[in-house]
């Protein structure tokens, strides 16, 4: 399936969840009749092709979460050509994915959007060196050759390049290929946790070092729900409904095993790119370093944001020019949906 728009209905799940686990046959009660349930839509645009950071969203499909909180949802993979800004500005979906920095333009452009949970606490961006250069700290990044894309070099860069002494000049273009990385021991190359380091100890035959960013300090909201300040005000009581079956979602997932096979099979289907062995391993990294449950979420359950910590990342942003100074740091996110402990330990 490689439509952007792919729907997961409950019909979908239905026939995927049929053999994966043993149930008994459905009983009504003589001369009763079902009746339809009448359910509320909802769509979410992800920011790439389905994948296991995607999974609490295809748990609460494939688990009956959204459906039991009277809802419908609509997955839409992402892709490298599309622009989900754009999608969510022109009302052709609900809600994205999105991140720290897409809430300050919100803020900046003074756009009727902001941030309702961030389902990961860290940013799942890493810097990758060869096994054997003794590449296993941040200081190490001094004097290498660095393939950063042009995303990282307006957010990310600035931060690592003002508080450990880089330079400019160490960067080299990265098109988001590993063969440059994999044929020059010596590079440095950004990707993502629980996505380039699998491949590169396939090709290497033994673990890349990996640093995550948010190690050094670099505290951004990742993966969060973005949605329109109309949705919200118009129908508030839908959008917790829809905040809270996304967050067991995700707690069902984290934990893995049989219980979210439905749920993987349903991402392999929109992206047969992903395997077993590709999800097993992007879910135990995701636990691994904390991804979701850790921070506020270990006490607010996961989806937790503070004001707090929003103002002091736009603060460290401001600081190294990457965003400007005098932003309303309020009008980014509302935490009116989340802080209610789902999912914590």
């Amino acid at each position: 399936m490689t439509s952007a728009s792919c729907r997961l209905h409950r019909r979908t799940a239905l026939r995927l969840t049929m053999g994966l686990a043993a149930t008994g046959p459905l009983l009504l009660p003589i001369g009763r009749r079902p009746h339809a349930q009448t359910l509320d839509k909802l769509s979410i645009q992800t920011d790439w092709r389905a994948q296991a950071e995607h999974g609490g969203y295809y748990q609460a499909i494939a688990a009956g979460l959204y459906r039991k909180a009277g809802i419908e949802c609509d997955v839409r993979p992402g892709g490298p050509s599309l622009n989900i800004s754009q999608l969510l500005m022109a009302g052709r979906v609900d809600m994205t994915m999105s991140g720290s920095f897409e809430a300050f333009t919100f803020v900046r452009e003074n756009a009727p959007f902001f941030t309702i949970a961030s389902i990961f606490q860290k940013d799942p961006q890493v810097l990758i060196g060869h096994p054997d250069t003794g590449f296993d700290s941040f200081e190490k990044l001094k004097g290498r050759q660095i393939m950063i894309g042009a995303g990282g070099r307006v957010t990310y860069w600035p931060y690592l390049r003002q508080k450990y002494g880089l330079s400019d000049s160490q960067l080299r273009p990265y098109n988001y290929s590993l063969a440059p990385f994999l044929a020059d021991k010596n590079l440095i190359q950004q990707g993502f946790l629980s996505s380039e380091p699998y491949p590169i100890t396939q090709a290497l035959g033994l673990p890349p070092s990996v640093l995550l960013i948010a190690d050094a300090g670099y505290t951004p909201y990742q993966n969060t729900i973005a949605i329109s300040r109309k949705l919200v005000e118009e129908k508030k009581d839908l959008v917790q409904r829809f905040v809270d079956a996304t967050l067991e979602g995700w707690a069902q997932y984290m934990k893995g095993g049989p219980a979210i096979e439905a749920a993987n099979a349903m991402i392999k289907q929109a992206n047969p790119e992903q395997t077993d062995d590709r999800l097993a391993y992007a879910l135990k990294v995701l636990n691994e370093r904390g991804i979701v449950m850790s921070g506020d979420a270990l006490k607010d359950g996961i989806g937790a944001m503070t004001s707090e910590r929003w103002q002091s990342f736009y603060d460290a942003m401001v600081a190294v020019g990457v965003l400007p100074p005098g932003l309303d740091v309020r009008r980014s996110h509302t935490l009116e949906f989340v802080n209610k402990g789902i999912g914590k330990a």
